[in-house]
């Protein structure tokens, strides 16, 4: 497993099973007889899915080594394919390519580096079909929930293609009269990317599309649970005339730490950017200080969403519902600790979960799931072990709360837990899976101080038709994104990034190709003159 994924085997090893009696399940399950849960899907191109190889230099190459690691479905358990185990030899020579190719691609204008991503942009609408099956069988989201990921990420490749001509730098009135001070801004050079499993293609996408629209070249690790998504996407970027050498997409699962190390310390790379866990992430950091590399990271999170008395209770559980449980939990800015005002506590939980009730739990493809698997057996763990930790210490699962074995061994029940309290791992750790904890609360100033006792600060969320309560407790909370009677942000138009333990940097928006830039300053003297001499 990938140690720059959000879930970690070092912190889960330890997590118990127990045992869960099917007589109970509070679920409606789609188990079709003719296993369509399980189905092998069939792609229009074929040729999209590529096994054994990684993209490198425009060309589709082998590990070396000639290793592979396997990939499997997480709604089957059954292979899906190899790819291949790439090394620190490997990934230099992905590097070199990088770094070749770069003269050449930076002094493309950017209406010629827009061309080219508008059509790896048209190219990924067109195969959307596609691409979104793929993750669905390497990631286990239902289709839907892919066919929206791919949507989203083709966007990042629309939106940076109309950013790359306009690249505009600024003159500056200087103190001296007769010199002119301008700024232009130019690529940084070749960056390493570094990319999880529970998007893994909106997360490629939105690194690789601002890069490219600096005029940088790239080498991307892919995430060894979904690697087959990232490869597809280097297929289309083939297609699309991307010049050989600017897109470079390796692999590896036991060799990620030997890749990510290689990455972190090439004189050569002058950037990195990273999506994983706050542990990981420092590790990075640390390699990276070695040759003083531009970072954004986008680190873990432990977002509070707040529900106030006077908000719109209905519009509060939609939203609950979607921050909390869209891919089964397993997002970054999900809803890890939901708090609600005391006055409205047992009537949310109670309708919030009604709304659980509702969900269809089974395989992604088939019809009529909102749930699918979680990614392994170790993410399973850790819910698990949070659910119980809750119970242990008084909390009361009013909904779900056990594993599904009937279905296979990655699913969980999505399950909503109430009296929750702050000594809960729950309330200090991300659990990245679909359990639902809810916090009672008083007052503004008792939320405000829970919700930013965390050491991460990447989303939060909270309701209120207060329009002066809106203004202060959205300055309050310690986070980099907040969403005010919503619980969807994500949009290729706004800065996504976290303060505190949960990084630095922006993606997406105006502001994500600056990651990728650094500004120049140019002084011209000699250039005033008095014309009335």
């Amino acid at each position: 497993m990938s140690i720059f994924c959000r879930t970690t085997a070092s912190i889960s090893r330890t997590f118990t099973r127990s045992r869960f009696q099917p007589s109970t399940l509070p679920f409606t399950i789609l188990r079709p007889a003719s296993t369509m849960s399980h189905r092998v899907p069939k792609l229009n191109d074929p040729s999209l899915l590529k096994t054994d190889v990684a993209y490198v230099n425009g060309e589709w190459v082998k590990a070396k080594s000639g290793k592979t690691f396997e990939v499997f479905d997480p709604s089957s358990g059954k292979l899906i394919g190899t790819a291949p185990e790439m090394d620190a030899e490997d990934t230099q020579k992905a590097i070199d390519a990088a770094a070749a190719a770069f003269p050449s691609f930076r002094i493309k204008t950017g209406r010629e580096r827009s061309k080219m991503l508008r059509k790896w942009y048209d190219l990924m609408v067109e195969n959307s079909e596609d691409l979104a099956r793929l993750i669905t069988w390497e990631n286990g989201k239902p289709l839907a929930d892919a066919k929206g990921e791919i949507t989203y990420a083709a966007n990042f490749f629309e939106w940076f293609s109309e950013e790359a001509p306009r690249i505009y730098g600024d003159t500056i009135p200087a103190s001296i009269p007769a010199n002119r001070i301008v700024t232009i801004k130019e690529p940084v050079g070749v960056c390493g990317l570094i990319t999880p499993w529970n998007f893994p293609a909106a997360m490629i996408t939105r690194k690789i599309g601002p890069a490219l629209a600096a005029g940088c070249t790239v080498v991307a690790k892919s995430p060894g649970e979904t690697p087959f998504t990232s490869l597809a996407l280097a297929e289309l970027a083939h297609r699309a005339g991307i010049p050989k050498g600017v897109v470079n997409i390796v692999s590896a699962l036991k060799n990620t730490v030997e890749m990510g190390e290689v990455l972190t310390t090439s004189p050569i790379v002058k950037k990195v950017s990273f999506t994983g866990s706050t542990g990981v992430g420092k590790i990075l950091m640390k390699q990276s200080s070695t040759t003083l590399k531009k970072l954004s990271f986008e680190l873990g999170g432990n977002a509070p969403f707040i529900v106030f008395d006077d908000a719109d209770l209905d519009v509060a559980v939609a939203g609950a519902i979607t921050s909390k449980f869209r891919s089964s939990g397993q997002t970054c800015v999900c809803a890890n600790r939901i708090f609600i005002q005391s006055g409205i506590y047992d009537s949310f939980a109670q309708k919030f979960a009604a709304k659980v009730k509702e969900f269809k739990v089974g395989g992604g493809y088939t019809e009529g799931v909102t749930h699918g698997p979680l990614i392994h057996d170790r993410a399973i763990r850790k819910v698990d072990s949070h659910v119980r930790d809750a119970e242990k210490k008084g909390a009361k699962v009013i909904q779900g709360g056990q594993k599904m074995p009937e279905l296979g061994e990655n699913f969980f029940q999505p399950t909503v837990i109430t009296g929750m309290t702050t000594e809960m791992a729950l309330a200090t750790e991300e659990t990245f899976g679909p359990v639902a904890g809810l916090f009672k609360f008083d007052t503004e100033e008792e939320v405000i101080r829970i919700a930013n006792s965390a050491e991460v600060g990447l989303a939060g969320y909270f309701f209120s038709k207060d329009v002066a309560r809106v203004s202060r407790i959205a300055e309050a909370l310690e986070v980099g994104m907040v969403g005010v009677n919503t619980g969807l942000i994500s949009d290729p138009a706004a800065p996504f990034g976290g303060v505190k333990e949960s990084g630095f940097g922006r993606e997406g928006s105006k502001y994500g190709i600056g990651e990728y830039q650094t500004i120049k300053m140019i002084t011209y003297g000699g250039m005033g003159g008095d014309l009335q001499k």
